[in-house]
C-alpha cells in the first residue's frame, strides 16, 4: 500500500515527503510514499510526459477506442495510469473528460507540474510550495513532515470544518496547503514568490440542461439503463461482489442491480449498534432476502468506538465530524476479511437526487425577506445545524480575535447557490451538496477508510453520467411533493420490495449521546479539558457541553463529537 507524491524545483525535497523517486524529468521529481493506505503506481510515460497516479478506470474499453480512433492506440492490457496519461497527451481536458473513474494524476510536463483529479472526487490530492519548490502528493501528512515547509494552524479551515463537519473547498487545516478540487486539471509551475503559478482548468462540471419534453417514464427509463451502466462497470470480475447495506433505497437498489447484473455471489454487510435503538436492520434484512444475498450483521459497540476512534480520526487527511467513521472502517475490515478487494455503496443519492436537507431550504427561499447577497448562503450553514451558531461562545476569545477579518465559510457555497448558476433553486442546492458534501466528506470517507484495509470502495451513484442525466430530469421528478428522490425510486421500483422504495427515509439512529456519557466519556474529558487542548475552544463551554448543559439540545451529542474529532485530529497530524 503506498502513496504518490512528486516535486517540482528540488529533487531531493521527495526525501523530505517520506517518498522514494521512481522517476525524474528535468526539475521535477516523481515519487511513492511507501507504508500510506493507497493505490500508487508508476512511473508512465508517454512521450515527453512522465506521470504517477492511484488511477482506477470503469470504461477501459472504450477508452482504448477512444485512442485508437485519435490513431495512437495503446495496448489492451496498459496500465490504468498509463492509459489515462495517453489519453491527456493525446486528447488533453476532452480525454481526461471520458475517463471514467477514480483517479489522481500527476504528471512532469517540461517545467511544471500538472494534477488531475477525477470528476466527482473519488481520489484526494493536495499541493504545497516552500520557497522555490512544489510539493504535490495524495498524503497529507507527507506533506506535513516535509522540513522545508513552514506551516501551522489554519484557523479559517478550524472554522468552516465546525460549520460542515468537514473542510468544503480547497482549504485545509494546514496554512498553505491546499487540495485539487475534482473535475480539475491544475498546472504548477515552481518558482519563488510571485513566479510561481497555479493554473487551473476545468474539465468537467455538472451543467442544468432540464428536458421538459421527455416524458417521466422516459426519464425514468434512461436513468434505470445509466445506473445498470455504473454498477455493471464497478462489479468486480470473476470474483464475488461486496455491498455496503443500511436499508435505505439507495444501497438497496445498489444490492439489487448487482445480483441482477453479477455472474457472482453478491455479500451484503450492515451495521447494528443494539436492536434497543431505531435502526432499519429489518428493511436490510427484506432486502437482502429479495436479492438472495449472503448477508453479514456487524455489532459495533460503544466500548469499540472509544477504543478505536482516535487511530481511525488518524487515517483521514482531513477530518470528517461523523460519529459513522469507526463503524465504517469495522465494515471494511470485515468485507476484507472475506477476501474481497472492491465493495461497493450506495452513497450519491442523496446530493444527486434530491434527498433530505433540501426541503429546510427550499422553503427558506418561499418565504426569506432578506435581500442581501449572502442570505442565501447563511442560511445554508445555518441548516447544517452543526456548531456555526455557537462559534462565538465555542471559540476562545484570542481565536475569534485571530479569525477576525478572515474570509467566512459561505465562500465555499455562494457560486453554487448564486441567481444564475441554475435556473432551478433546487438543482442549485444539488449542485451545492454534490461539489461540498460529496466531494469533500462522503468520497473522502469512503477512499480513506476503505483503502486503510486494502480495498476499494465504488459509489455507482456518483457514476458521472448518472449525474448528468440527473441534472437533466425536471426538478418536480426529482422531489414531487414532499416524496424526495422520486425519479430515482421509479427507475428501480420493479427490483425492490414496495416496503424499501415507498417508506419514508427513517436513516440509522447512531447513538452518539448514549457513547459519550458512556464508553467515550473518559476520552472526551481527557482530550476536551486535558492539558494538550489545542487552545482554540473556551473551557468553560467545553465544560457545560460535557455536562449537558446549555442550549445546544437536542443535537449536543453531535457537536461535542465534532469538536472531540478535531482536537483528535490535531493531535495525529502534531498541529498546533
Amino acid at each position: 500500500m503506498a502513496r504518490i507524491a512528486a516535486t517540482l524545483g528540488d529533487p531531493r525535497a521527495l526525501t523530505g515527503l517520506g517518498a522514494r523517486q521512481v522517476a525524474s524529468a528535468g526539475p521535477a521529481a516523481l515519487g511513492i510514499v511507501d507504508g500510506e493506505p493507497g493505490f500508487a503506481d508508476g512511473p508512465f510515460a508517454a512521450g515527453d510526459l512522465h506521470a504517477v497516479g492511484e488511477v482506477v478506470l470503469h470504461n477501459r474499453a472504450e477508452l482504448l477506442g477512444a485512442l485508437a480512433k485519435a490513431g495512437d492506440p495503446a495496448p489492451p492490457d496498459a496500465p490504468d495510469g498509463a492509459l489515462l496519461l495517453r489519453l491527456y497527451a493525446r486528447l488533453g481536458a476532452a480525454g481526461v473528460r471520458a475517463a471514467d473513474g477514480m483517479f489522481v494524476l500527476v504528471i512532469a510536463d517540461g517545467t511544471d507540474l500538472v494534477v488531475v483529479r477525477d470528476h466527482v472526487g473519488a481520489r484526494t490530492v493536495f499541493h504545497t510550495r516552500a520557497g522555490g519548490t512544489v510539493a504535490v502528493s495524495t498524503s497529507l501528512r507527507a506533506l506535513r513532515h516535509w522540513p522545508d515547509l513552514g506551516t501551522g494552524l489554519n484557523l479559517a479551515a478550524v472554522r468552516s470544518f465546525l460549520t460542515f463537519a468537514y473542510l468544503p473547498g480547497d482549504e485545509t487545516l494546514l496554512r498553505g496547503v491546499h487540495e485539487v478540487l475534482p473535475g480539475r486539471i491544475v498546472r504548477l509551475r515552481g518558482g519563488a514568490g510571485h513566479e510561481g503559478t497555479v493554473r487551473e482548468e476545468v474539465f468537467w462540471e455538472a451543467t442544468e440542461a432540464v428536458d421538459e419534453a421527455t416524458t417521466a417514464d422516459g426519464h425514468a427509463a434512461t436513468l434505470r439503463a445509466l445506473l445498470e451502466r455504473a454498477t455493471s462497470l464497478r462489479l468486480p470480475q470473476a470474483e464475488p461482489a461486496a455491498v455496503l447495506l443500511s436499508g435505505g433505497v439507495d444501497s438497496s437498489l445498489v444490492t439489487a442491480l448487482a445480483a441482477k447484473l453479477h455472474d457472482q455471489e453478491v455479500r451484503t454487510y450492515s451495521i447494528s449498534f443494539g436492536h434497543d435503538l431505531p435502526n432499519e436492520l429489518a428493511y436490510s434484512g427484506l432486502v437482502a432476502a429479495h436479492c438472495n444475498t449472503r448477508h453479514q450483521i456487524l455489532s459495533v459497540s460503544g466500548e469499540a468506538v472509544a477504543a478505536r476512534l482516535a487511530d481511525t480520526v488518524a487515517l483521514l487527511d482531513s477530518p470528517v465530524g461523523d460519529p459513522l467513521t469507526v463503524p465504517n472502517l469495522m465494515l471494511a475490515e470485515a468485507v476484507a476479511g472475506d477476501g474481497m478487494r472492491v465493495v461497493l455503496n450506495g452513497e450519491g443519492g442523496d446530493p444527486v437526487f434530491g434527498g433530505p436537507k433540501n426541503l429546510p431550504m427550499l422553503l427558506y427561499e418561499l418565504h426569506r425577506d432578506d435581500p442581501s447577497p449572502d442570505a442565501r448562503s447563511l442560511a445554508y450553514l445555518r441548516s447544517y445545524r452543526k456548531c456555526y451558531g455557537d462559534l462565538p461562545a465555542l471559540l476562545t476569545a484570542d481565536t475569534l480575535r485571530a479569525l477576525d477579518g478572515e474570509p467566512g465559510p459561505e465562500r465555499f457555497v455562494a457560486p453554487y447557490l448564486s441567481p444564475g448558476t441554475m435556473r432551478s433553486h433546487l438543482n442549485r442546492l444539488l449542485h451545492c451538496n454534490l461539489r461540498t458534501k460529496g466531494a469533500h466528506h462522503i468520497l473522502t470517507k469512503v477512499e480513506r477508510l476503505t483503502a486503510a484495509r486494502g480495498l476499494q470502495g465504488r459509489a455507482p451513484l456518483f457514476d458521472r453520467q448518472v449525474i448528468d442525466h440527473a441534472f437533466t430530469v425536471p426538478p418536480r421528478l426529482k422531489l414531487a411533493g414532499t416524496d424526495e428522490k422520486w425519479i430515482l425510486k421509479e427507475a428501480v421500483r420493479d427490483l425492490l420490495p414496495a416496503t424499501i422504495i415507498d417508506r419514508p427515509k427513517s436513516g440509522m439512529r447512531v447513538p452518539v449521546q448514549q457513547w459519550l456519557s458512556g464508553p467515550l466519556k473518559e476520552l472526551a474529558d481527557d482530550v476536551l479539558l486535558g492539558s494538550r487542548t489545542s487552545g482554540l475552544f473556551d473551557p468553560v463551554t467545553i465544560r457545560a457541553w460535557l455536562r449537558g448543559e446549555g442550549a445546544l439540545l437536542p443535537r449536543q451529542g453531535g457537536k461535542v463529537w465534532l469538536v472531540l474529532t478535531l482536537e483528535l485530529w490535531l493531535r495525529a497530524y502534531d498541529v498546533v
